[in-house]
């Protein structure tokens, strides 16, 4: 018998309806040679500092470098702490009896490499040295499954994916769990998180927000022409930028009273505008949050949705190109879209015989190949996985379609001696373009048609003003910026050298960034305001404390990175990874416990309910500790967080000030103090004296 070893129930129950295992049991199928069974994700984990008889924050046992690293079956938080999980511990029993009985073992978790160590962690953690294979594939269609079963590669081909693996689960470890005790400690009051990824990320969204609130804005004017030629209404704006507004307003007039300009300089080129590669993970996540408002977390699970469904290829995906294999597929996949209603107009006007090859490219295909739709027809998809999988079929239309081709003219014009500059777009071929009908310049802007025009040319000057403008600060980042920083962390650095050696190379990979993110959210690190991600007060405290030191470094991530893609392709030992992140957190630990951390103000505020008990106060709220009052008062009330003051006003006096900005639950802004009754519960009251329960 071979025992095959899937992700999730539901994969697995698809691998056995193909190989004949229909025989359920508890845990697993049956049949035709075949036991299927499948883990819930990671099934096992590294040990947490308990199970090594570490317990607490204490400075003088930091850092904990684990010689071994211990594996445990999954534990979930409790309120006495965190526990293993009955259903795991069950599941891998199970497990361990079918790998005792079996010939060999096919690894069917997802091809990836978290897939490769949900699986090497459960072999490991059972002790097995059974042979097992591994079924490589990049859709979970019929004919992926069976094609991959005809072509099971032996498990040593994947030693560098474990390895790389082992060393980012191992890595995470060890920075994590001794930089956020090493900065509870320094801190003295609360509990902070920090990690490898996680802290870097947090410093570039913290970074761009001081730099935008202490950007200063400074005004400046343009002088804008109107013009019309051969029926044509045209504008052009000038080179210069006045920093007076008298100064503009002079310039104006003496053009205005000039009433010509002149051209002085024509350039017209041809351009060839290549369509888009495939999407990527991460390229999808910065699209659906763009125009669909989706978060990468919330995109993620609608494309793994939409792949388990049987819909797309593999989605944790960091290429853009196919290997040219799955190129004669690609026709047909086109040929399906005539069946739906959408694309049925555009699918039979492209030239399925003369497609766009650029997506073709062996070198560039990493795990898994660029984002593409499969031969099963879409049905009964919801609103946002409907909308997802049309983003992805729009990008497959665009990028096998041919370049568009434009010619653009730049034109300088001169005024009274002031020079405007006016540019032209022409389409001559569309190309690409014609699949959205969207036809914009490169800023996003659209596109202005030209007469014809030659040097020498004088143009009337129907209309002119000036205007106001202002220079822009630093751009707060959404989260489809923050995704495009993230994988393009080398552009953050300031060092040329270090950015050369490092270009290319993101911080977390498209995989895991999305969740990188939704850890900063739990941490109440960040908050949006819109579309807009910005640092909490707690987020920016902990940047200010950590943002010199290596932790919140872009770079050494990045590098870490690089190092475990060559850990991958087996150009490094893992065990000089974990030698260099051994001493990387020796660095960390050492200097976060050197921090001179300004003690919060300790409030002694009593109980208004019991009378009796000195109030504790965390991050998340403010209770009484005697569990028989059980008093608790959260900190986040509507969206808007408590601070020390507000708590303290409450208690003494009864009631905080106006709080402002609060948001209600249909979504509404309102302002109210918060009130207290001498039973210490609490009521709204607003400005008109209005109170409600």
């Amino acid at each position: 018998m071979k025992v095959v070893i899937a992700e999730k129930p539901s994969v697995a129950r698809e691998i056995a309806i193909l190989l004949g295992a229909n025989e359920k049991k508890e845990g697993s199928l049956i049949g035709n040679g075949y036991q299927v069974t499948w883990a819930f994700g990671h099934l096992v984990t590294l040990a947490m500092p308990e199970d090594y008889g570490i317990s607490g924050f204490q400075k003088e046992g930091l850092p904990i470098l684990p010689k071994p690293f211990l594996l445990t079956a999954r534990k979930i938080k409790t309120n006495n702490g965190y526990v293993t999980d009955l259903a795991t511990l069950n599941q891998l029993k199970i497990i361990e009896k079918l790998l005792k009985n079996c010939e060999s073992i096919i690894v069917a978790t997802d091809a990836g490499r978290e897939g490769e160590l949900i699986f090497r962690y459960i072999y490991e953690y059972l002790k097995c040295d059974k042979p097992f294979e591994r079924l490589w594939i990049s859709s979970l269609t019929e004919k992926a499954i069976l094609k991959g079963f005809d072509k099971l590669k032996p498990g040593k081909e994947f030693d560098g994916l474990y390895f790389a693996a082992q060393g980012r689960s191992r890595a995470d470890w060890l920075v994590g769990i001794n930089s956020s005790q090493a900065l509870t400690v320094a801190s003295g009051n609360g509990i902070y998180s920090l990690g490898r990824v996680q802290t870097p990320t947090l410093a570039l969204i913290c970074k761009r927000f001081i730099e935008n609130k202490a950007f200063t804005i400074k005004k400046y004017w343009q002088i804008e022409l109107e013009h019309r030629k051969d029926f044509i209404d045209f504008k052009s704006l000038s080179l210069t930028k006045w920093d007076d507004s008298k100064q503009a307003g002079h310039a104006l007039k003496f053009i205005q009273r000039h009433g010509m300009a002149t051209v002085t300089a024509l350039e017209k080129k041809t351009v060839n505008e290549q369509p888009p590669l495939l999407f990527d993970l991460t390229g999808l996540q910065k699209e659906a949050n763009i125009k669909l408002n989706l978060s990468a977390e919330e995109t993620l699970t609608i494309a793994q949705s939409l792949y388990e469904k049987k819909f797309i290829s593999y989605p944790r995906t960091g290429s853009k190109y196919i290997p040219e294999d799955i190129w004669g597929e690609i026709p047909n996949l086109i040929g399906i879209l005539e069946e739906m209603d959408k694309f049925r107009e555009i699918v039979p006007k492209m030239k399925r015989g003369r497609l766009n090859k650029r997506i073709v490219n062996d070198l560039k295909v990493t795990d898994h190949h660029g984002l593409l739709i499969t031969d099963k027809m879409p049905s009964a998809l919801v609103a946002k996985e409907k909308a997802i999988y049309e983003m992805i079929v729009y990008r497959l239309l665009e990028a096998v379609s041919p370049v568009c081709i434009k010619e653009i003219t730049d034109v300088v014009l001169q005024a009274a001696h002031s020079d405007f500059l006016l540019k032209g777009c022409k389409i001559i071929d569309a190309g690409w373009r014609f699949i959205k009908g969207s036809f914009i310049d490169e800023d996003n802007n659209p596109v202005q048609d030209l007469p014809e025009l030659k040097i020498g040319d004088e143009l009337k000057i129907k209309g002119a003003k000036a205007l106001q403008k202002q220079t822009k600060p630093p751009v707060l980042y959404t989260e489809a910026s923050l995704l495009g920083a993230m994988e393009n962390a080398a552009k953050q650095i300031e060092s040329e050298q270090e950015r050369k050696a490092l270009q290319g190379i993101g911080i977390g990979t498209p995989a895991t960034r999305a969740a990188i993110i939704e850890t900063l959210f739990k941490r109440e690190y960040i908050k949006r305001d819109k579309k807009l991600l910005l640092p909490t007060e707690k987020g920016l405290k902990v940047y200010e404390w950590v943002k010199d030191k290596k932790i919140a470094d872009v770079a050494m991530t990045a590098e870490w990175e690089l190092a475990l893609q060559k850990i991958e392709n087996k150009e490094v030992d893992v065990a000089v990874f974990q030698k260099g992140m051994e001493d990387y957190t020796r660095t960390i630990t050492k200097e976060i416990l050197a921090l001179s951390v300004e003690k919060e103000k300790q409030l002694e505020l009593i109980c208004p309910r019991c009378k009796i008990q000195r109030l504790v106060i965390r991050d998340k709220l403010m209770k009484c500790p005697d569990e028989s009052c059980n008093w608790v008062q959260f900190r986040n009330i509507c969206g808007i967080q408590l601070n020390l003051v507000d708590l303290e006003t409450l208690i003494i006096k009864g009631r905080t000030g106006l709080l402002k900005g609060m948001t209600s639950k249909s979504g509404k802004k309102f302002d109210a103090y918060i009130e207290m009754d001498e039973k210490g519960e609490t009521s709204f009251t607003f400005p008109e004296k209005k109170k409600n329960k």
